[in-house]
């Protein structure tokens, strides 16, 4: 690629977030290129790979090819980004919650332990019809928090639409010790994962990567460590 097409990249790009979520909304930014969202609507039900880290990076594909086909011929160059996240304890999925009582079991199920979160990422180029995909997985230990402090979470309703019941970034129930791998991957969408796959495309970094250390909250990230290497 010469540096009129990078230029042409660089300054047209736009990138389509499969996803309304405000959590992934705000990590995208951290992109630094402009990007709209829209809702996939994706029957998550209907991917029922038993192995969570294939089942992630399958459920994003799905949430991916919805929206392309919902898109028109693009004008400019355009990269629709999609991403799932599922908690694993015991080689056992954790999705969200039904209620109240469902959360608090995750959460006392959760409670000191050591378990897995898996976040599929997906970066397809509608024009060319090229995916790429990626799946990082974290090592998250829960500290040992009491009944009390689950029940006063629970009564916030937050657990409620994440899955495994929980948000590692909640700033009072804080329910992490400890953290092998992306935190923003256990956010919702690891940007720092998402940075390896726009480079398969000769994306351009634009991201602040101060901004992005910030982003983590103090937790060392192995992806990032590459990417500030490189």
């Amino acid at each position: 690629m010469n540096r009129a097409d990078l230029l042409c990249i660089v300054t047209m790009l736009h990138l389509i977030l499969a996803s309304q979520s405000p959590r992934r909304r705000e990590l995208i930014r951290l992109l630094n290129y402009p990007f709209s969202s829209m809702a996939a609507n994706a029957d998550e039900e209907s991917i029922t790979h038993p192995n969570p880290a294939a089942n992630v990076v399958h459920t994003a594909q799905l949430k991916a090819a919805i929206i392309a086909a919902q898109l028109p011929p693009p004008q400019a160059p355009t990269m629709i980004v999609a991403a799932d996240t599922c908690v694993t304890l015991d080689g056992q999925m954790l999705n969200k919650p039904a209620d109240e009582a469902d959360a608090r079991r995750m959460l006392t199920a959760l409670r000191g332990r050591e378990h897995e979160v898996h976040t599929g990422v997906v970066l397809l180029d509608p024009a060319s019809g090229q995916t790429v995909t990626a799946v990082h997985t974290a090592i998250v230990t829960m500290r040992a928090y009491s009944d009390v402090e689950i029940s006063a979470y629970v009564a916030t309703q937050d657990p409620l639409d994440k899955a495994g019941a929980y948000a590692i970034q909640h700033p009072v129930f804080a329910p992490v010790a400890r953290l092998d791998g992306c935190y923003l991957g256990v956010v919702g969408l690891s940007v720092c994962q998402l940075l390896t796959l726009l480079a398969q495309f000769n994306v351009p970094l634009r991201a602040d990567l101060d901004a992005a250390t910030a982003a983590h909250k103090g937790f060392p990230c192995p992806l990032l460590a590459d990417l500030r290497a490189a």
